[in-house]
């Protein structure tokens, strides 16, 4: 027990010795992948070590290939950070070690999950009663929710699809915005329902589902059962589909469920500033979120929410012989989501709640669009810098034109000049190590992609960062 309690203090110590300079290390990686499996690698030795040998050298031999996506600079991906006590609480949670399946076997982590769910409900203004599934990410989240969405409708035609899988089942037509997420369409593909045959609803030039191009969809498949996926926070321009005429046009239909992807824009919902972004979320079915986008805990922490809980359970539950099940009011989590042994996910959520508080969250999430409108300003007179979305959110996408310098002339540039010098403008940026961001194909357009999501991200971090991009895309065109 010695032994363990020094090897777990020096570990704590390695971790905040990485915490504490996280603002000062360059945002990107500094080893290449061969010299990382050059010190990673090689034969397993026959002979084992002493726990804390390995862990100290694992933390010397990882740390060149780290990337600071956990610090105030890094705008990729949508990636939060993680909050003091959601990262305390992770480590005990990895100490604690609970099966977070059955609530025989992690009562605690059940009740933790139960507690997050009744906090998650109130703080989307979703309808109560709703269930909630704790998963890896949106991705897992997406499909729960459409399984239960799969389970309902076709139940609705007699049809028992958990039984009796999809062959000879009734045909369900799937109705998406063009520009729906990835991972909707993975989710798709998991449930037996296609990538490739969802009917496919035109959007708007903020990426928004139009709702008169949903209507002449949906005119045509009266007859069948229907999912309808819409989203709330695009992931290229942070624009939300607008829901009460989307919702009202799905409630006419007679046998339909509306799921709503809101990876991360559904915590818009959470700022008295910017629900309005969100209004009618409540008319959907089932919703996603990630909690370890916008919440700011450790990955992976992915949420499902099902306004039908019966279907939702149907759609989820196993159940075997040796399980011992609850048959009271204790909550087993593995009815919810589509694993049975897995990490007590509620524990994190639980501590960064408490820690932020209903006006605390508000605050982080509305911080994050007052700093990406910042970042947004800060490049917009740039020479040849043009902001391609409404800056309504979190996100900003960014195009850079060449523009004439002492060594070029490039008044007359074209598209596929635009979309070149774009890159090596987000790969400089990428090389410099102030920052880090992504690169995006947005309608037919290469673009920087901004997402400002981290719990502690200043302005001045902001502004350093634009400094950053501005002298990137000077030495860019300056080549």
């Amino acid at each position: 027990m010695s032994d363990r309690r020094t090897l777990l203090r020096q570990t704590a110590d390695l971790a905040a010795d990485y915490l504490e300079g996280l603002d000062r290390r360059p945002v990107h990686a500094t080893a290449t992948h061969d010299e990382l499996v050059a010190a990673m690698g090689g034969a397993l030795p026959d002979r084992g070590e002493a726990p804390g040998e390995v862990v100290a050298d694992l933390a010397a031999i990882a740390e060149p290939g780290l990337i600071a996506s956990n610090g105030p600079r890094f705008f990729g991906f949508v990636i939060g950070g993680s909050l003091p006590s959601a990262l305390a609480a992770d480590w005990l949670t990895s100490a604690w070690d609970q099966n977070a399946g059955l609530y025989v076997i992690g009562p605690s982590a059940s009740v933790a999950e139960e507690v997050v769910a009744g906090w998650l409900i109130d703080l989307f203004g979703l309808p109560e009663g709703s269930s909630v599934g704790f998963s890896t990410g949106a991705t897992m989240a997406s499909f729960t929710a459409l399984a239960a969405g799969r389970h309902r409708v076709l139940e609705r035609l007699g049809w028992n699809v958990e039984e009796d899988g999809l062959i000879g089942a009734p045909d369900i037509a799937v109705v998406v915005g063009a520009e729906a997420h990835v991972t909707i369409h993975v989710s798709l593909q998991m449930l037996g329902l296609g990538r490739n045959r969802v009917h496919k609803v035109a959007a708007d030039d903020q990426g928004r589902m139009r709702p008169d191009a949903l209507r002449e969809t949906l005119a045509g498949l009266r007859e069948q059962a229907v999912l309808v996926c819409a989203q709330s926070g695009n992931v290229n321009t942070g624009g939300f589909d607008p829901l009460p005429e989307i919702a009202a046009a799905v409630r006419e239909l007679p046998n339909a469920w509306l799921h709503v992807d809101g990876a991360f824009g559904l915590w818009a919902a959470t700022s008295p500033a910017l629900r309005h972004l969100a209004a009618g979320l409540a008319e959907a079915d089932s919703w996603t979120t990630d909690a370890h986008k916008w919440l700011n805990v450790p990955y992976d922490s992915g949420i499902a929410i099902v306004r039908d809980a019966a279907a939702h359970h149907q759609a989820m539950t196993l159940g075997a012989a040796y399980y011992v099940e609850t048959t009271g009011a204790e909550r087993d989590p593995y009815n919810w989501v589509a694993e049975s042994s897995r990490r007590a996910r509620g524990f994190p959520l639980y501590a960064a709640l408490r820690e932020l508080g209903r006006d605390g969250l508000a605050e982080m999430i509305e911080r994050s669009c007052s700093i990406a409108r910042r970042m947004a300003d800060g490049l917009r007179d740039a020479p040849g810098v043009t902001i391609l979305n409404d800056v309504v959110l979190n996100q900003v996408l960014v195009r850079f034109a060449p523009v004439a310098t002492a060594n070029n002339s490039s008044d007359d540039a074209g598209p596929a000049a635009i979309d070149s010098h774009t890159r090596a403008v987000i790969a400089a940026v990428q090389a410099d190590g102030t920052c880090w961001l992504g690169g995006t194909t947005w309608h037919e357009m290469a673009a920087m992609r901004i997402s400002v999501s981290n719990w502690s991200t200043t302005e001045a971090d902001a502004d350093v960062s634009v400094a950053a991009i501005r002298r990137c895309a000077e030495a860019v065109a300056g080549r």
